[in-house]
């Protein structure tokens, strides 16, 4: 059986390409398409794979605007010639899943979320379009365009999975269809809970806007709480701008400095609304509380309480605020302060575990392995058994 996996692009080491990291070894023969990559960005496990990449890969520095290419991107994607696959896994938060396959062809979709700045949050990238008015035109009519191939595309998949039961709500409401909800994986062995803690907070993320990075910065400038921020990105001048003397912008760190980070932090600040989000869980893999917006997946990965809710000792994994507002963040963080001694790391550390990537692998595999059968019947039992008994040994 010949496997392809479909990644959108690969220009950062972030969630979605860990996900494909793991396809890649479930699978250890399969051909790998992506729209573009950037090759430094590749783990070694997957430069072991072939990897083919659209027309759009000849541009000339493309990795630096591949999202500005939006029109061209369902051409670039019907260009993909998967004519000898006999399973095709498409990974979708970018438009990965309008490649064409042939009749005898399983598709299987994992989504991550429909593409948010199409569908659910169109609105808000609309407004902060660059260039204008005339910006805002253009943007608006790719997105008509590009939102219509969107929806037809996803009648080209034959089984869809969701990364959460938020992804498979927008799912259902964008696309008409159900899927299976298949929580992504994290290597919760590589996180570890700390003897001591020290005096600050946490942020890792990519520094974009809809991260809200913002909310977690002017919330610990009010109150004069220190503040580590892990990451880079388009927004990283700016929020050094409004930075006080208390928060600290380390930019790109290593997997090994963001661990010791997590497990040493006073609690992590999730201030975003994100379809899952895998910062919280690596965070609580290391037994630290989570402080997040109460919305979207931080809903499914964090037990929370809100301030002036009655707290259960010993079972909460963190806190929620409930708008995203400095003044909501601010009173989160004093509520997690007034019971701190309450949260336990075992307890969080345990919470995380549902969430490991050998869950993922078992789940995933038998996922494909019933698709699998009941795209060809009785003819695929065999392979169905085959298919088990990989992602059990995966």
């Amino acid at each position: 059986m010949r496997v392809a996996l479909v990644h959108y692009w690969h220009i950062r080491r972030r969630g979605g390409e860990r996900v494909l990291e793991e396809l890649a070894d479930m699978f250890p023969d399969a051909d790998i398409f992506m729209i573009v990559y950037d090759r430094t960005t590749l783990s070694s496990s997957l430069r072991s794979h072939k990897i083919s990449a659209s027309f759009l890969q000849k541009l000339p520095k493309v990795t630096h605007y591949h999202r500005a290419l939006l029109p061209l991107l369902p051409l670039a994607l019907e260009q993909l010639n998967l004519d000898d696959y006999d399973l095709v896994i498409s990974q979708e938060a970018g438009p990965a899943k309008g490649v064409i396959t042939r009749t005898n062809t399983c598709h299987l979709c994992y989504c991550h979320s429909p593409m948010r700045y199409l569908w659910d949050m169109y609105h808000e990238y609309l407004a902060k379009a660059p260039f204008g008015a005339g910006g805002r035109l253009v943007y608006s009519l790719a997105c008509h365009f590009v939102r219509q191939w969107d929806y037809a595309s996803a009648a080209r998949v034959d089984h869809f999975a969701a990364s959460s039961q938020n992804c498979a709500r927008r799912v259902r409401k964008y696309y008409g269809r159900d899927s299976d909800v298949i929580y992504p994986p994290v290597n919760v062995e590589s996180f570890s809970i700390s003897a001591s803690q020290d005096d600050f907070y946490l942020v890792v993320s990519p520094l974009v806007r809809y991260k809200r990075v913002d909310l977690a910065i002017e919330a610990c400038n009010s109150l004069g709480r220190r503040l580590v921020v892990i990451g880079d990105g388009s927004e990283k001048a700016a929020l050094e701008k409004i930075a006080g003397p208390t928060v600290t912008l380390l930019g790109f760190q290593t997997d090994e400095v963001i661990r010791e980070y997590y497990a040493r932090c006073r609690a992590f600040l999730f201030p975003g609304e994100e379809d899952i989000g895998l910062t919280p869980i690596e965070a609580q893999a290391s037994g630290r509380p989570v402080i997040a917006y109460g919305a979207g997946g931080a809903l499914e990965t964090v037990v929370g309480f809100y301030p002036g809710q009655l707290v259960s000792s010993g079972t909460q994994t963190g806190v929620f605020f409930q708008h995203q507002t400095v003044e909501s963040l601010r009173e989160a963080i004093l509520a997690f302060e007034t019971f701190e001694d309450r949260f336990s790391p075992a307890v969080i550390r345990n919470h995380a575990l549902q969430f490991d990537r050998r869950y993922f692998r078992e789940r995933f595999g038998v996922f494909v392995a019933a698709k699998w059968q009941e795209f060809h019947g009785s003819n695929g039992v065999n392979d169905h058994l085959a298919l088990v008994q990989r992602a059990h040994s995966a």
